[in-house]
């Protein structure tokens, strides 16, 4: 068995570990947005989940296997700041010390509320230093456990789970699509396995941000391609530097397609979420939406679920959004 045989099935184990842990977000489906997006469009708003983000699946799912005895101070992680947030909500629920590094210019409530948790947030000027090096000298001194955002077999099984709970809420409805947000991959890397796990014929795209098409273009060329220093986007929580290994690995392989959208129609996106579900999402986790309604010939009258990833969002952008 490959390892990507062994992660879809651990997809399936996940679910079971994440039963009645995690919150089983609503999938919902809206007339405005299927005409919209010329087809049959059904979101998935993990908006809803623990942290308010899907990350909180594979932080527990990779924490709650931890052997702690090895790691007697913690778990350390880097994050833009959905992940962060999860590791230390999670290291709260199991009793487990943890250290998040995070860029200082991530939105204040997703510091905030990492360190509500009890985390030790580490913050970082994301545009002269690079958090992985953070993260490997803090590492270095021993005693952690490093859980990144992506590149762990655990993690991106357990972020395969939304995707799972999605195709089990379809009940007879068939998808043809699964669109989901794109940083460093581990989402749309979770998704390919959970379609892989249950058989599934839905082609996966992943969404990314048009100033950070970094897998877009990493699939173009074959090798991962890091995106240019400056860009800017509204996107902050999709602004990976480069494709994590691991999740490139299994995309670079399963994914179908890569879309992006610019940041007005990320935010157009975001109001249309929050007038037909009353749903606040952040820009990152609006991004699938917004591509796919940003040219109604991709969907071209099929049927789509798209994740709606995160609401994590700073109230003037989600002000500034839905006025």
């Amino acid at each position: 068995m490959t390892l990507i045989q062994a992660i879809a099935s651990d997809v399936l184990d996940a679910a079971v570990r994440l039963h009645e842990i995690a919150v089983r977000t609503p999938l919902l489906t809206s007339s405005r947005l299927n005409e919209l997006a010329g087809g049959k469009v059904f979101v998935k708003i993990e908006s809803l989940q623990h942290t308010g983000a899907f990350k909180f699946r594979g932080a527990f799912n990779c924490m709650s296997q931890l052997e702690r005895s090895k790691y007697p101070n913690g778990v350390l992680a880097y994050s833009t700041g959905n992940h962060g947030q999860a590791i230390a909500t999670v290291g709260k629920m199991l009793g487990i010390a943890t250290t998040v590094v995070m860029p200082s210019d991530a939105p204040t409530i997703k510091i905030e509320k990492a360190r509500r948790q009890g985390a030790n947030v580490v913050l970082f000027d994301r545009t002269t230093e690079n958090r992985e090096a953070i993260a490997a000298v803090l590492n270095a001194s021993g005693g952690y456990a490093l859980v990144p955002p992506g590149d762990h077999h655990q993690v991106i099984a357990g972020q395969g789970t939304a995707a799972l709970e999605a195709f089990q809420q379809l009940g007879r409805n068939r998808a043809d699509l699964i669109v989901v947000p794109c940083g460093g991959g581990g989402l749309s890397a979770g998704t390919c396995l959970a379609v892989e796990a249950l058989h599934e014929r839905a082609h996966v795209w992943a969404a990314e941000p048009e100033a950070f098409d970094d897998t877009r273009r990493s699939l173009l060329s074959g090798v991962r391609e890091t995106n240019p220093t400056g860009a800017v986007s509204v996107c902050d929580a999709l602004q990976a530097p480069t494709p994590a290994e691991l999740p490139f690995s299994i995309n670079a392989r399963r994914l179908k397609n890569v879309v992006t959208a610019n940041d007005a129609q990320v935010m157009h996106a975001m109001k249309l979420l929050f007038e037909e579900f009353r749903v606040a999402v952040e820009p990152g986790g609006a991004v699938a939406l917004a591509a796919l309604l940003g040219d109604r010939t991709l969907l071209g009258g099929r049927t789509a679920v798209v994740i709606a990833s995160g609401g994590n969002v700073d109230p003037q952008i989600f002000w500034k959004a839905i006025a």
